[in-house]
Parts: structure tokens; sequence; C-alpha cells
């Protein structure tokens, strides 16, 4: 039997994003007879290292810059060590990964790009484009970011993939029982996403301001990291302005995140642009009637709006309508939180995605790019 691959996943951090929960998800799950998975954070720890494994073994860099010499080095050696054959680049990781990979014993760069604001022209291409002949292949969580790593980085499609994230089965727990929120059952809306720009939170409030003339009862709970100091005050400014003390609550980052949904009564992401969002699998694990923007792969985890409601970004008015339905009928909350439970649980299990992980990996290092999937899309 053939020794198990060495692939060494590379975050930035450890924090409690849709990014890292990815990398640990995978490093937890990847089948140890086919591959031997590593975790690295390049610059700081954080709460998701509380979910990894005990098997995997780990390494944080510490650097302080884009090209820490030191952190290089501490890479470069912690490659030759573990024998890596693979560096999984996660997100801007990549850059290190590039620079590591150089020196023996030469591993393969693989990249995972998450961020949806790339396909849509939010950041410049060309530091991209100076690394791109050094990548043996490209995992995007959108068909979108696929497509531009085709256009953009001039990546033949044989070496480009486009694979949804996937719904892990190793964190599913019976949720605590009797937890005590702010608000009343019925009228409790979640928003699951850290505190920052693209998340759009603003337009969420203004939502909100609309949905409390309508159903007073409603009570949105923020939980995410509210560590952009800047953003949160704005958006305390926004709920002082519209009068929304007593219907919107911050819970901040939660462990308990599966016990709060399983307490709520809808649903809602409503963000300026999307890669593939973890959240929407949450809320299908947890069986909510969801709400969120067309962007990103969010219409394909809605099944195109049957199993949820779609609307356009930066609507505060659709938002608003949307909600007040889901408010006002109970069973039409039944109907979509069963839809999108069993459609995330369908198409978007682990068992697909992971053995299509591994045979990418075979065949990057085995050299036969014609066998590898061109769709990583789980079938129905």
């Amino acid at each position: 039997m053939p020794e198990p691959l060495a692939v060494l996943h590379i975050t930035d951090t450890m924090q409690a994003g849709g990014l890292e929960r990815v990398a640990v998800n995978l490093v937890n799950l990847l089948p140890p007879d086919r591959c031997r998975a590593l975790l690295c954070s390049t610059r700081r720890d954080g709460p998701l290292l509380e979910g990894l494994a005990p098997h995997v073994m780990r390494l944080t860099l510490w650097r302080r810059h884009r090209f820490d010499v030191q952190a290089i080095n501490k890479l470069v050696n912690f490659i030759r060590e573990q024998n890596i054959q693979i560096l999984h680049a996660h997100g801007p990781s990549l850059f290190i990964a590039v620079v590591a990979a150089i020196f023996a014993p030469f591993p393969a760069v693989i990249w995972h790009v998450h961020s949806g604001r790339l396909a849509i022209g939010g950041r410049s291409t060309w530091p991209y484009r100076l690394v791109a002949r050094r990548i043996k292949g490209v995992f995007a969580v959108n068909q979108d970011l696929a497509d531009w790593a085709c256009q953009k980085l001039h990546l033949p499609s044989s070496k480009v993939w486009y694979v949804p994230n996937f719904l892990s089965e190793d964190h599913e727990r019976k949720p605590e029982k009797n937890i005590n929120l702010p608000g009343r059952d019925g009228g409790r809306i979640v928003c699951l996403a850290n505190l920052r720009p693209l998340k759009d939170h603003p337009t969420l409030l203004q939502a909100m301001d609309l949905v409390i003339r309508q159903a007073s009862y409603a009570h949105l709970l923020l939980i995410g990291s509210t560590s952009n100091t800047a953003y949160l005050e704005n958006l305390q400014r926004l709920i002082s302005k519209y009068q929304l003390g007593k219907h919107v609550s911050f819970l901040g980052h939660r462990d308990d995140v599966m016990s709060i949904l399983n307490s709520c009564d809808i649903g809602v992401l409503n963000s300026s642009s999307e890669g593939f969002p973890l959240t929407l699998l949450e809320y299908g694990r947890a069986g909510l009637p969801t709400v969120a923007t067309r962007v990103g792969q969010c219409p394909e985890v809605l099944d195109d709006g049957r199993a949820g409601i779609l609307v356009q970004p930066r609507s505060p008015t659709q938002l608003a309508e949307a909600l007040v339905e889901l408010l006002r009928s109970p069973d039409r909350r039944e109907y979509f939180g069963k839809q999108l439970n069993c459609h995330v649980h369908e198409k978007f299990n682990q068992h697909h995605v992971l053995e299509r992980f591994c045979l990418c990996y075979e065949s990057i290092l085995g050299g036969q790019k014609d066998t590898i999937p061109s769709s990583l899309e789980p079938s129905p």
C-alpha cells in the first residue's frame, strides 16, 4: 500500500472565519490512509484551534509581514522535516507558499481561493498573475472564481476546478436545551457573519427598521467577531438612528452556535459579495428557513429559491419583505427549513467532496492531469 500523501494546509490565522473553518474541516476529515494532513497558520492562532483533531500536526509561524525571512525559513525547515509533497494554500497565504516551494523538496502548490471579491473586481490581480505559473492547481469555491482564475490569471481550465464547501458531519452534536436568548419564540432572526463590510450589516439594520413596523416582536441576533471597531461603531450608530436598541443584540463570537441556531426562527445572510458561505450550510443543518442575497454561490445553496428566499444585495426593502413573509407564516418557515435541511445534506455532504480532493492531489503529483475531474461539484 502506498504511503499517504503529506499535505500541508496553510492559512494566515485560526480566527473564526469561513476560509479558516474550511481548512480545519479538511485537515480533520481527509482520509488518513490517503492523506497525512498538517496545518500551518502563518500569522497567529485563534479560537478554531479548539476544533482541531488530535491527530493533526500543526505549526505557527508568527510572521510579522508578508515576506518575513525568519518565518519563511521556519516553514521551509518544517516542509523538509515532514517531507511535505503538497502545499494547500488558502486565500492570501498563497504567496508565502509559493516562496517556500522554491526550496527543496519543491512541494507542489495548490491554491484554494475563497474570496468572492476577486471575481467582481474587488482586488488587483497582478500579484496573483505574478505567481500563477508556480501554481499546480486552483480550487475555487464558486464558478465565478473558477472562471476568474482562467481568464485573469491565464491558467488553463485543466488546472482550475470549482469545489463547493461541504457540510462537516464531524461537528454534528445535539444542541443545548433551554438556552437563554433575547427575543421571543417566533420572532428571532439570526445572522451568523463576522462584522465586516462585505457582510453588509447596515442594509440588514435598515431592513429591520422596516420589519419592526409590521412585526414589532422581531429581534435580530448578530453572531460573529466584533474585532472591526470602526465597523461596529457604525452599526451602533445606525441602531441608535433607527431606534433598534430593543430589537438587535450583539452576541459576538460564540462556541454554542448550533444551540443558538436551533433556538431561532429565521436565518439571514445579507452579504454584498460571497464565495461559498458556510453560514448557509449551518442554517441548513439547523433546519432554519433562510433569506440570503443573490451573490456568490448563495443561489446554489438555496436551490435557486426552492430552499430559501433570495433577494438582491443592498435592497433593504426586498430583505424586509422576505423577513416579514416568514415571520408571519409558520407554515412557510417549516417548509423552507425542511427544504434547506434536505438540500444541504444531499448535495453538500463531505464524502463526495473529500474523495475529489484526494483524487486531485494524487493526479497532480502523478502528473496525470487528464485524470483530474473537470468538475468537483457534488452529485445531487
